[in-house]
């Protein structure tokens, strides 16, 4: 019997590895945009996130999930959520390494890169915890320009801190921010709003209302919009009063999500809740795109990290398993899945980076047109390959990847929430095509860097032709239904073609005709695999990273 209970043939926990190191093209491209200043940091980080303890935390805090405490044993009201101390470890970490507000924190050139670098290794093991995480980094340049000074003072040193205290109480020396805006009628229509806003003087307002979604119900501080006698306003919602009292914030229910379980999203009532003007009445929308833009970015961010690790965890397994004579790498329909999903995460990675680059403090003025539109198309993109690109490695695993055991069952669940989040396809598709009518500077910008690779590649050059023709057609009439029907047909031609130019211009030659030959010619199948790439083998050694 005992002969039974002998292992064999079955691959080690990918464990005790460098995260950073091991990713060449995440390392590669911090050097490329700009933050090579910052690999020892990084270094550091991936070190910490490959360990075997981090990876225990990341499912212990998706497993032991939060959980609402609306009173206390006497009654009283509480409204707080309980975390596994796991989690609280690791957004522990990801603050004291700075992944939330480094970058506004010490902006120096590469410091967005740099972050983006960090953000992305924390995602990559546990995404959970990354939604507070970005949405304090997203909240830093809402409140740098539009908040009053009393308001700067009082919040901005607090968030640019890297400690983590979960208490709610006054006083603390740090502080985490989220977001309240959709409700219950309206979803991505937040003029339809109906929280009303009554104001006491001074900036200050009372707010009664209810918020469908609330993510991280346990900031410190939120971003929310409501109806001021000016129509709808942006303010900010601190949980803790200044005289140090609890500010009313009702807890109604946590949401039962498909995935991102570790992260507590949840539905909140206020009545007579304490709220402070940030911008102008009337101004919301535009007062909060800063702040929505930001987690946009991170929603592709999060996106390209939940590819690393597939990609990952699928090559991982495949060198480490036999089957019919010979390791699932070696064996040639296996090493095309591999390369295909590893293309697609370079793609993303460069993209990411790049985009990443264009926020900086430091970037060519043609950055901000370039980047208002490729981080709408990219977040598009990237993060609706995602749930694909998950599941088709959680098939190189075979049934171990079907169980929870494993990472990528949680990972399968996690990606569509960053397609969701911050604007689902349609939402995202239409603004791509209401930017390009209202601000055409920055289709020039986008495609000026798409651009920078012409004569590389003739594939490209006749692609670039093809969709710049697109969106000038587009652009001439958005409000045709031929150009809202082919809305996500010109966002998808985008996002491909500028992810070419990256890879034409900084990835290995096998990478990029890869990617060129499977997206814009015909070659490619419907599925990751069908494609024919040359050079798989040493695409996969690449994304193995050793």
């Amino acid at each position: 019997m005992a002969s039974t209970h002998t292992v064999h043939n079955q691959a080690a926990p990918r464990e005790g590895l460098n995260e950073y190191l091991v990713n060449r093209p995440l390392a590669e491209g911090v050097t490329t945009f700009g933050a090579g200043w910052a690999t020892a940091e990084l270094t550091a980080t991936g070190e910490l996130v490959g360990t075997a303890g981090f990876q225990h935390d990341a499912e212990l805090a998706n497993t032991v999930e939060p959980r609402l405490l609306t009173f206390d044993r006497w009654g009283n009201r509480l409204d707080e959520v309980e975390y596994h101390p796991a989690y609280h470890s690791i957004i522990g970490s990801a603050v004291a390494a700075g992944a939330h507000t480094a970058a506004w924190a010490d902006p120096r050139p590469g410091a967005h890169v740099a972050r983006a670098a960090q953000f992305m290794l924390f995602a990559q093991i546990e995404p959970g915890h990354a939604c507070p995480v970005s949405m304090t980094h997203a909240v830093v340049p809402a409140l740098q320009q539009f908040a009053t000074a009393e308001l700067r003072d009082s919040w901005l040193p607090r968030l640019l801190a890297r400690e983590y205290d979960p208490v709610l109480r006054a006083g603390k020396r740090s502080a985490l921010f989220g977001m309240a805006m959709t409700e219950k009628q309206g979803g991505s229509d937040v003029r339809a709003n109906t929280t009303i806003a009554v104001p006491l003087g001074d900036g200050e307002y009372l707010l009664r209302g209810h918020k469908w979604f609330c993510s991280a119900p346990m900031s410190d501080g939120f971003l929310v919009l409501a109806q001021a006698p000016g129509g709808l306003s942006c303010f900010l919602l601190p949980r803790i009063l200044p005289d140090g009292r609890r500010n009313p914030f009702a807890i109604q229910r946590l949401k039962d999500k498909l995935g991102n379980r570790a992260n507590a999203s949840s539905e909140i009532e206020l009545d007579a809740t304490h709220a402070w003007l940030v911008g102008e009445e009337g101004r919301g929308v535009r007062t909060i795109i800063e702040m929505v833009n930001q987690t946009r970015l991170d929603c592709l961010l999060g996106s390209t990290a939940g590819m690393r690790q597939s990609t990952a965890e699928a090559i991982w397994h495949a060198q480490h398993r036999s089957a019919f004579g010979a390791l699932l790498v070696h064996q040639p329909a296996m090493t095309q899945v591999l390369a295909d999903l590893a293309v697609e995460t370079e793609a993303a990675t460069l993209a990411s980076l790049r985009i990443a680059a264009a926020y900086d403090e430091t970037a060519p003025a043609t950055d901000e047109p370039f980047r208002r539109l490729a981080t709408a198309v990219l977040k598009y993109w990237v993060c609706k390959r995602g749930p694909g690109h998950a599941y088709e490695a959680l098939e190189c695993l075979g049934g171990n990847g079907y169980t929870e055991a494993f990472p990528l069952a949680r990972r399968y669940r996690e990606q569509p929430v960053m397609a969701v989040w911050e604007g689902s396809g349609n939402v995202i598709a239409l603004d791509t095509l209401r930017a390009l009518a209202r601000e055409p500077e920055s289709l020039d910008a986008y495609v000026d860097e798409v651009r920078v690779a012409s004569g590389a590649d003739r594939r490209l050059d006749a692609f670039v032709d093809h969709t710049v023709a697109l969106a000038r057609r587009c652009a001439a009439d958005p409000a045709s239904a031929h150009a809202q029907s082919s809305a996500r047909a010109l966002t998808e031609a985008l996002a491909v073609a500028l992810q070419c130019s990256l890879l034409l211009r900084h990835a290995p030659s096998a990478v990029a005709d890869a990617f060129l030959a499977t997206r814009t010619e015909g070659a490619r199948g419907f599925l990751y695999g069908a494609g024919q790439i040359t050079g798989a083998a040493e695409i996969v050694e690449r994304h193995a990273g050793f």
